[in-house]
């Protein structure tokens, strides 16, 4: 027993007032009228009645008020078993559910255990949780062992990423809400893979005691289908060959040899053998894929030889379909661009496109919504109604190219951009007679494989004010070269310089075709058609501006997880499961997507005791590597009681007032 503020015991000896001042009560009698003191004796007044106290009871009241005031602003507190504290005290059963969970019986291992310390917790309250790549609450802090074996029970297995980091993210903001001690129970596998970058992201409150669990104590050898590089789309029956190429892991196994098929819709198009090396990769190549129109679900896959089959294959879905049609109107004596665009559509996007190539005084009588995208290339007048008709193309979700060149010079504005132009700048006059890049995004896709035009020289450009507009390259004098912006739902990308080798030398640069080929398939929205992505990916299901209309979106399971408000608002999707994901997005276009969990979940390898030693905060101690090791003295908890002498001081004072009335109105009545 102890006191949080003794310095309060002071007050002690202001229980001496109500004392003195039930000594200065004096004894009052009336004078009696005698009619001769002859007869009485002269002798000394005793004064041992005055000093003599009365009302015992109330005195003891005043005082007990006055000694529980001091004690309770003294705070008084005693040190209890912080186990013994079920009030005060959160125990929070966490059951790792990532990917790595379903090798052997690891997840049932990890609820039988977690099912054991809820037997063992006593009258304390309990929350189960589930953590994969995300801390997910089963329940809220309750004491009911039947809710809380149901919500143990109710874990299914995941197919994310353990994160320690992220675990021990959530517990912190958890203990600063709580403000109780927190018995962390951890049910895991304890994989080497789930720790966070640095140490300190895992680290843990002072209120927090963490308990390990551990369903398996060494790494156990395991094979993977680690990658897959397959194109997502491929265009026309008489399309090139796809080649698939396809990388088989090992962790902490011998050299084998494995059997890897590829798989279409469900069918084995061809198996190879592969010699993987001890605890080492082998790559293998499949020449042809053959799939038919639509998309296709392939998987490569190898034969099941170790205690962990979930991860032996990898998902991805390919798209065939027929070349869509794209769009260029050049000015009438522009012969240059239409050569280097279709030469650099021909080289690079497999056939996808099949460009038509016309002057501006022939595009009046073409529909815009029958082409992917639409190229303007160094026009100088666009007459209005083709004006209007590319300008509600775009605000319809289309998507427009237009390289300004030269003719746009004698122009106020970009048509159909809105840009103004600032004015015409021409670094064949500087003394380096070309200008070249000065920065680039490279997250954009134009840029990202033209290795930030590196070495192309621009004699040419428009300076242009961009405005709202997002840019994404500007040239060495900090001029706005390549400019994309949002009207309505599509998107127009400006180039401020022409398509030709007059403006500058890039249609003759390497750059060019990837320029051409990422720029084509960002516009026509084909980037990321078909494909694979990992589990916890956020899928673009609008652009920037948004759509009115629905998006659907069906998972491996078949369901719709998206309700319809979300459906008619929602920007991005989180693939949350592995398997086969459905989409009709915003424009109209359908697409299937194949989802694979985090290659690192296939390496078993498990943390080392001194690691885990140090995020219990053991030091060099050992871990708790199992629930029957030795367990450390019990932590004492100070429990304060200073709200209970509040409630008898208030039942004392109560009293006291009702005893000082009746002793008043006595003394009065004599």
């Amino acid at each position: 027993m102890g006191l949080f503020a003794p310095w309060f015991l002071a007050g002690l000896a202001g229980l001496a007032l109500p004392v003195y001042l039930h000594l200065l009560k004096r004894q009052t009698a009336k004078p009696k009228a005698v009619s001769s003191l002859m007869h009485y004796e002269s002798r000394t007044q005793s004064s041992t009645r005055h000093r003599r106290l009365r009302y015992f009871l109330l005195l003891s009241l005043r005082l007990l008020v006055l000694l529980l005031l001091i004690l309770a602003f003294a705070n008084p507190f005693v040190n209890r078993n912080a186990a013994t504290l079920a009030s005060n005290r959160l125990v929070l059963l966490v059951v790792d559910n990532s990917f790595s969970m379903r090798a052997g019986t690891r997840l049932a291992d990890a609820k039988e255990a977690a099912m054991s310390v809820l037997g063992a917790k006593g009258p304390a309250r309990a929350q189960v949780a589930a953590f994969g790549s995300q801390l997910h609450l089963m329940t809220q802090p309750i004491e009911d062992q039947s809710a809380l074996r149901a919500a143990v029970q109710a874990i299914q297995p995941g197919d994310g990423h353990g994160n320690f980091g992220e675990l021990s993210r959530a517990v912190r903001a958890m203990a600063a809400a709580v403000h109780t001690p927190i018995e962390l129970h951890l049910f895991s596998d304890m994989q080497r893979g789930d720790l966070a970058a640095t140490f300190s992201d895992m680290a843990l409150p002072d209120n927090v005691k963490l308990a390990m669990h551990p369903v398996v104590t060494k790494a156990q050898p395991n094979w993977t289908v680690e990658q897959v590089n397959a194109p997502g789309q491929v265009w026309g029956k008489d399309a090139k060959p796809v080649h698939v190429r396809a990388v088989i892991a090992g962790y902490g196994t011998p050299a084998a040899q494995r059997s890897v098929s590829l798989v279409v819709n469900g069918k084995t198009t061809a198996t190879k053998t592969v010699a993987v090396p001890a605890n080492g990769r082998a790559p293998v190549d499949f020449p042809s894929l053959e799939v038919p129109y639509g998309f296709s679900r392939c998987e490569v896959k190898i034969d099941s030889a170790d205690a962990f089959p979930s991860d032996d294959l990898r998902r991805f879905a390919v798209e065939r379909s027929d070349p869509r049609k794209a769009l260029l109107i050049h000015n009438y004596g522009d012969n240059r661009s239409p050569v280097y665009v279709g030469a650099a559509l021909s080289a690079a996007a497999q056939s996808a496109f099949i460009l038509e190539s016309i002057n501006v005084n022939e595009a009046a009588d073409r529909k815009p919504s029958n082409y992917a995208f639409i190229v303007l290339s160094d026009v100088n007048t666009v007459p209005s109604i083709l004006e209007n008709s590319l300008a509600e193309y775009v605000r319809s979700g289309g998507s427009l190219l237009i390289a300004a060149g030269t003719s746009a010079g004698a122009r106020l504005q970009i048509p159909i951009f809105g840009a103004r132009i600032v004015e015409t700048r021409d670094y064949s006059r500087v003394p380096d007679r070309y200008m070249a890049v000065g920065s680039s995004d490279s997250s954009y896709p134009s840029v990202a494989k033209a290795d930030g035009w590196l070495g192309v020289r621009f004699f040419y450009a428009l300076h242009v004010d961009p405005g709202d507009a997002r840019v994404i390259v500007r040239l060495g004098d900090q001029t706005p070269l390549l400019m994309e912006k949002h009207i309505g739902e599509g998107r127009i990308v400006l180039l401020a310089t022409g398509l030709d080798n007059l403006t500058n030398d890039f249609p003759l640069h390497p750059a060019f075709v990837p320029f051409i080929e990422q720029t084509a398939l960002y516009l026509a929205g084909s980037e990321h058609q078909g494909g694979a992505r990992p589990v916890d990916a956020y899928l673009e299901l609008r652009n920037a501006r948004g759509q009115a209309q629905g998006v659907e979106v069906t998972d491996p399971e078949g369901k719709r997880p998206l309700t319809l408000g979300e459906a008619a608002s929602a920007q991005s999707f989180q693939l949350t499961e592995a398997g086969y994901y459905q989409l009709r997005l915003a424009d109209g276009r359908n697409n299937e997507i194949g989802v694979n969990p985090d290659p690192k979940e296939s390496n078993l390898d498990v943390i080392p005791d001194d690691v885990l030693s140090l995020w219990q905060g053991k030091g060099s101690e050992a871990s708790q590597q199992t629930p029957a090791s030795a367990a450390a003295p019990p932590a004492k908890t100070p429990q304060t009681f200073w709200w209970y002498l509040m409630l008898l001081l208030f039942a004392s004072a109560v009293v006291e007032s009702i005893l000082a009335s009746r002793y008043l109105g006595t003394q009065r009545e004599e």
